[in-house]
């Protein structure tokens, strides 16, 4: 028997569907009106992680190293050794317990020299695991070719990867590891952050309305009209007399002023699972909306014809399938427009779709003009 569902439901699971979906409007509704602090929705200039990069060798692993294919981790381990006073040609190198690998970190804005930081370790070869491997002394350069930090140490993974007899188990990821506090800082950024005369924040997400209220409110805050905004995601404050040489004592009283952030109206779909978020301030024009369904069975009826003993007769199967087509009776039904998303969902409802057919009604009332937002697929 052979069935093709193309669209089915139940009332059942629309009410549970839309219950969830009413829900989860409702919360972010609540979310969104709520007030948040500035350091949330913005970031301060010059107070920032700055990436650091490096290339070492991983040693100690239990034949699960990069292959002969690898020359440069061959090339990388002769030169080392040659380095420690072991001449050696890479040519004669055939070992698999040792991995190139990328080292990766984030140096912390204002980090000091002796202080550590944790590092991240991914395979660079054809390695199947670095679980019990140590990562020997590796510089960590910047962007403009440096070297701010050393890192080594022994390597954790999280995990195992197992192999014996052509049967494998594995869990998480093993050719990516952390060495938390694994890289001693050596160089540091020259930055007097107490002789800064101007701060410069940067919204998340950029945004007039919103940053006009961050404006008002630091103002408000300092008692005087110290913010101003260059354009929706820069705003700038002018340290104030009383704060020279304070400046991390303003910066502090900054952060934890709460403002109301102030979004676009948008709905969010994602069609690989069906997912559909909507914006607080997302409206429908009046509409008449009629969604249907089909469903479409297809049932095989099979036959055999068996001639009869000592015959020249052939077995014959006749298949004579039976197809049945029947498509949903839903009824034309008018969204009248929406003042709040509790509307919208409660007039979505009446047309009664799932959250997966959500995503063609919105895409059809944007067509027709009566959607108030922007569509986003993802």
């Amino acid at each position: 028997m052979k069935r093709l569902d193309v669209k089915t439901k139940t009332l059942s699971w629309l009410k549970l569907s839309f219950a969830t979906l009413g829900f989860v409007l409702a919360f972010s509704h609540s979310i969104t009106h709520a007030s948040v602090r500035v350091k949330d929705i913005s970031s301060l200039k010059g107070v920032r992680n700055n990436q650091l990069i490096g290339y070492g060798l991983v040693v100690g692993l239990q034949g699960t190293g990069d292959g002969t294919s690898s020359q440069f981790t061959m090339q990388s381990l002769a030169t080392m050794l040659n380095n420690l006073g072991v001449g050696i040609d890479s040519s004669t190198i055939n070992v698999k317990n040792v991995a190139g690998v990328i080292v990766t970190a984030y140096l912390p804005p204002f980090a000091r020299q002796g202080s550590k930081m944790d590092i991240l370790v991914s395979s660079l070869g054809d390695a199947k695991s670095l679980q019990g491997g140590t990562l020997l002394l590796t510089p960590l350069k910047g962007a403009d070719g440096q070297v701010y930090a050393v890192a080594q140490g022994p390597i954790t993974i999280g995990g195992f990867a197992s192999e014996k007899a052509g049967a494998t188990a594995q869990k998480n990821h093993p050719t990516v590891g952390k060495v938390p506090g694994g890289a001693n800082i050596e160089r540091e950024l020259n930055f007097d952050f107490s002789k800064v005369e101007e701060l410069t924040y940067s919204l998340h997400n950029p945004d007039f309305t919103t940053a006009q209220r961050v404006v008002k409110a630091i103002n408000a805050q300092l008692q005087g009209r110290f913010a101003s905004a260059k354009d929706s995601g820069t705003i700038e404050v002018k340290v104030p007399q009383g704060f020279q040489e304070k400046v991390v004592q303003l910066v502090a009283e900054i952060e934890v002023v709460k403002i109301r952030p102030d979004t676009n109206a948008k709905v969010v779909v994602n069609e690989r699972t069906g997912t559909v978020v909507v914006g607080q301030d997302v409206r429908i024009s009046t509409v008449a909306v009629a969604h249907g369904s089909l469903t479409i069975n297809i049932q095989p009826n099979i036959s055999v014809s068996q001639p009869e003993s000592f015959s020249n007769g052939e077995t014959q199967v006749i298949e004579n399938p039976t197809v049945v087509a029947k498509e949903g009776e839903n009824k034309l039904a008018i969204l009248p427009e929406g003042v709040s998303i509790g509307d919208l969902v409660k007039a979505l409802n009446a047309v009664g779709v799932t959250p997966r057919d959500l995503i063609a009604v919105f895409q059809a009332i944007q067509a027709a003009g009566a959607l108030q937002a922007e569509l986003e697929i993802i």
